[in-house]
Parts: structure tokens; C-alpha cells; sequence
């Protein structure tokens, strides 16, 4: 069939192919057999869901062909960032190609906690180089992306930090990250 009016038809045809037990919905499941990193191995099933997650307007934990359309230009500019920064051309991103990246999106993190996030996303087992695949940078941008988006909530004055109680701070952590 033809694609529904602001679904590209490209997004429509692998909609189709993707869509394995033709329910007219994507799972995470069928998502993460769609998707593969630089390497080829298939995208991991955190990212996979966080993406079905963010897509899905239903909150059924599927998309649709709409949803799935958004997801496919989301995760075509995620490549184009991931692609800019990996700047060997590895396919995967390593310790200084990943501060660069968080520095040209704004985010003033220091070389610890960017440590900190290679090696909680690397891939396992561990190596002397760690590096991190496309999935787990999507994974990792979505995250800061929201966190971020929770503490300026909270910084009206726009400090740079924020006085919290315990279960405010696992509030705004919870809702952020399921």
C-alpha cells in the first residue's frame, strides 16, 4: 500500500519490513532486530526501549508507522552526531572523540564523569581502550538530554545547581530514566 499522508515512503516500506507479525505496530523486539551498530551487532535493548518509549504516544510500549517515521529521523540525526565525532572513523567513539562531542553539545562535564559514563556504556569485557557504539551514545545523549532538561527545571536561577531533597533528586531521576 501507499504510505499515510507525513510518513515518508521510504520510513513506510521498512515500517512494512520491520513490522514482523504485521500487528501494525513496532515492539522492542522488532526493533532491535531492525537496528545494528557500525560493527553490526544488533542496538541494545535500554536503547531500544528508551526509543520506543520516547515515540510512544499511547504508552502501549509500541509505535506506530508515525512514531516509527519520528524515530527514523531521530536516530538518522543521532548517526549524523555520532559520525561527525568519530572522528578516526572506527564506527565507535572513544574517551577524547566523546568529550569532544559533549563540549560541542554544550555540556561542561569533566574528563572523570565522562570516564565514568565510557566505562558504565563501553562495550564488555572491558578493554584497554574503551569505546562506545552508536546505540550506547544515542543511550547516553537521551539521558543527558533529559536529566539535563530536569535540573533546569529545577535551576529557576539558572546557578548551575539546585538544593534537593533525597527523594526529590530520586523523583526527578525516576521519571527521567524509565
Amino acid at each position: 500500500g501507499n504510505a499515510p499522508p507525513g510518513v515518508d515512503p521510504e520510513a513506510f516500506s521498512w515500517f512494512q519490513t520491520v513490522d514482523t507479525d504485521h500487528s501494525g505496530f513496532i515492539s522492542v523486539k522488532e526493533l532491535k532486530q531492525a537496528l545494528v551498530n557500525n560493527n553490526w551487532s544488533s542496538f541494545n535493548d535500554e536503547t531500544c526501549l528508551l526509543m520506543i518509549n520516547m515515540f510512544d504516544k499511547t504508552r502501549s510500549g509500541r509505535i506506530d508507522v508515525h512514531g516509527f517515521s519520528a524515530l527514523l529521523r531521530f536516530i538518522q540525526q543521532w548517526r549524523s552526531l555520532f559520525q561527525q565525532h568519530d572522528r578516526d572513523h572506527s564506527g565507535s567513539i572513544s574517551f577524547s572523540e566523546l568529550q569532544q562531542a559533549f563540549s560541542q553539545m554544550g555540556y561542561n562535564l569533566s574528563p572523570q564523569f565522562s570516564q565514568l559514563l565510557l566505562a558504565r556504556y563501553a562495550q564488555h569485557p572491558p578493554s584497554p581502550n574503551p569505546s562506545i557504539q552508536l546505540d550506547r551514545f544515542i543511550h547516553i545523549c537521551m539521558q543527558l538530554q533529559s536529566l539535563t532538561d530536569a535540573f533546569r527545571e529545577k535551576d529557576t536561577a539558572v546557578a548551575g545547581n539546585v538544593r534537593l531533597s533525597y527523594e526529590d533528586f530520586l523523583t526527578m531521576v525516576v521519571t527521567r530514566m524509565l
